[in-house]
């Protein structure tokens, strides 16, 4: 008198499937809000900002200690982002280093990942 769940809910969408549903929607909705927020910077800040982003991109690839090809860089309001990746965390060190004494940087989130292409 047994019955089988799996074939009970085959054809029908069952709650879990739409709860899952409902919060992949309400996170791609989100998501996409989150991207497309207006800039509230003036062309002069984001002027200075994509200078600033310049300068310290350049002394990333200035630095003979850092191959900064892999190493994004993005600037608001002083503040530098630094994402991509790095083969040591020397490296990532480094690139904050570097980026922080650029002119007109207040500060540096280092979102760098280390990539560990020697394996042990």
């Amino acid at each position: 008198m047994g019955f089988d769940i799996e074939s009970r809910s085959r054809g029908r969408p069952t709650r879990a499937r739409g709860v899952r549903s409902a919060v992949i929607a309400l996170v791609v909705t989100l998501s996409t809000l989150a991207c497309s927020t207006p800039d509230r910077r003036t062309a002069e800040e984001r002027a200075a900002d994509q200078a600033i982003a310049a300068q310290v991109q350049a002394a990333l690839l200035a630095d003979q200690n850092i191959y900064a090809r892999h190493i994004d860089v993005d600037a608001k309001g002083g503040v530098v982002w630094l994402t991509g990746w790095v083969l040591s965390a020397d490296e990532s060190r480094e690139a904050v280093q570097t980026s922080a004494a650029v002119p007109g940087v207040r500060r540096v989130v280092d979102g760098v990942e280390v990539k560990d292409y020697f394996p042990h």
